[in-house]
């Protein structure tokens, strides 16, 4: 008889958990906020919600070299990172918006051919002969001569560059923010025609009390503009500007000392992540914060349920990520990050209130810390790793890649390591590895470690989660050359990859998007590059 009884309770877990592993594939996805664009990638990270997953299928294809006629190229300028897609125009037709370090671009979504770019005022101008010469010396030179190469092209090209945090709305405006305090807001020239050039449709200007220089950048649910500085202020922008609300981040008397670090890191030095309950989830240097947006105004109050709190930073150089939101609904809900130790943490925080029984973690600077398990890509044993990404998020899953080089020169880190594998991830000689999944188990409420994947590398670039055919889609590198890698999402096995080529190929920090039509996008050193294999298939997409 007890046998039996066990037998079922067996069965009764198996079936929970295999429940719960299809809720998470189905409907795990964030609310859409209804004043970015409508598509699947209006914001860097894709949604608000910042998860960096996506409820469409990408390809599945066999180990091959893509043809040069299934790689799209609109060769538009240094490092436009984020190609954000707008809502269908009249008729269906949509274009993919970017910035990179001189311009502004729009690109046809069907033909990708450059519809028109627009300089950006104040910026110097850098032509194709400039793109050319980068990618050649990159590619012709080695050892201390290209990384001379390399550091000397982050001097000169990325010294003053645009707004690196930007959103597509509703109306298909695309709003930047400058180092100089001003927002501009662009549009088409001939409103609603996609096929106009563009123009400048209002601009803003931080408040002068701002403190720093603009560094994230997300929308509320109900509409405002929200911006954060490396000096930790927050600004609220009404839609048309005429209205602001502003607030300091618990901590930020501490923002000062770090203006002059050689690091190059800001107190706050990534994007935000944003809820439709007006949780606001900033990293600070030390601290996870939560301000929350009541719609009149900013709170840091516990008793509207606001937060802040310390994490692990053995290294003092605080987080390399912006903050994703894990759980929705009835869900056990958290905000995700990698923390500040020599060998990082994926750490998950409570995100509303802690469980009255929760005890706080042998090892965790606080209560809030709901779980925290070292990225030491299993059997690689590392002893260090550093991710510059966002963690990628997708139903109770969480996905850290290693972007530390390999080898560096005495006394190279922070940003200047990220240089590294920037310019030269596809070198042997620097190149990272190593691919790790975590999980959050709600039965035995714990994090735990799902798998890793040791002989991938993804040397900058943000992964993709795809819940419509369950894979992993990242920018890596063989042998070389830049590739597209696709993992199983839960098994961490490969599915297949594409060998692209040499350094126009390098994604330089960018994320990988799938769009509306199961293709693949991602910002290039030089442009941007969108892969539309010919002969890969579709998986069903989950229903």
């Amino acid at each position: 008889m007890k046998s039996a009884m066990t037998f079922k309770l067996v069965l009764i877990l198996g079936s929970l958990l295999i429940f719960s592993n299809i809720a998470l594939a189905t409907e795990n996805m964030p609310p859409k906020n209804s004043y970015l664009a409508n598509s699947t990638y209006s914001i860097g990270h894709g949604t608000s919600a910042q998860q960096g997953s996506f409820d469409v299928a990408g390809p599945v294809d066999n180990n091959r070299q893509l043809e040069s006629k299934e790689i799209d190229y609109a060769d538009i300028g240094m490092l436009h990172l984020a190609g954000l897609t707008s809502s269908p125009y009249k008729g269906g037709r949509r274009v993919i918006w970017s910035n990179g370090v001189d311009r502004i671009a729009k690109v046809d979504y069907d033909s990708y051919a450059v519809i028109s770019t627009l300089k950006v005022k104040g910026m110097p101008y850098h032509s194709v002969t400039t793109g050319n010469d980068l990618i050649n010396k990159l590619e012709s030179t080695n050892g201390q001569a290209q990384l001379a190469v390399a550091f000397g092209a982050a001097k000169t090209l990325l010294g003053n560059m645009a707004g690196m945090y930007t959103l597509l709305d509703n109306n298909n405006h695309y709003y930047m923010a400058s180092r100089d305090g001003s927002i501009t807001v662009y549009g088409d020239a001939e409103p609603g025609n996609p096929d106009s050039g563009i123009a400048v449709v209002r601009r803003g200007k931080m408040p002068a009390q701002v403190r720093g220089t603009m560094i994230g950048m997300n929308m509320s649910y109900d509409g405002w503009l929200l911006i954060a500085s490396t000096g930790g202020d927050l600004v609220a922008l009404s839609p048309d500007f005429s209205e602001h609300r502003i607030i300091s981040l618990r901590y930020s008397e501490q923002a000062e000392k770090f203006a002059d670090r050689s690091e190059g890191f800001g107190w706050i030095r990534n994007g935000f992540a944003v809820d439709k309950d007006g949780g606001i989830y900033i990293v600070s240097n030390d601290h996870m914060h939560k301000v929350v947006w009541t719609g009149k105004d900013f709170s840091t109050k516990s008793e509207d349920g606001a937060w802040s709190e310390p994490f692990r930073n053995g290294l003092g150089l605080g987080s390399g990520a912006t903050p994703s939101l894990m759980g929705f609904g009835k869900e056990d809900r958290f905000v995700v990050i990698t923390d500040g130790d020599a060998l990082m943490n994926l750490t998950l925080f409570w995100r509303d209130g802690i469980p009255k029984a929760w005890r706080q973690l042998e090892g965790a600077p606080s209560r809030r810390i709901a779980g925290y398990l070292p990225a030491n890509m299993g059997e690689m044993n590392l002893t260090e790793a550093q991710s510059e990404q966002s963690v990628a998020v997708a139903g109770y899953g969480a996905l850290v890649v290693n972007n530390a080089p390999r080898n560096s020169p005495p006394g190279i880190k922070g940003r200047a390591a990220f240089m590294i594998v920037g310019f030269l991830g596809n070198e042997p000689a620097y190149q990272p590895f190593g691919v790790q999944k975590f999980v959050w188990n709600p039965l035995e409420q714990q994090l735990e470690n799902a798998w890793v994947n040791t002989k991938v590398s993804s040397p900058n670039a943000v992964p993709a989660v795809s819940l419509g055919n369950n894979r992993i889609y990242l920018v890596g590198a063989r042998e070389g050359k830049w590739t597209l890698e696709s993992l199983d999402w839960q098994t961490g096995e490969e599915s297949f990859h594409y060998t692209l080529g040499g350094q126009r190929f390098n994604s330089f920090g960018s994320a990988m998007l799938i769009d509306e039509e199961n293709r693949l996008h991602y910002g290039s050193i030089w442009g941007r590059t969108r892969l539309n294999p010919q002969h890969s298939t579709k998986l069903e997409q989950n229903k």
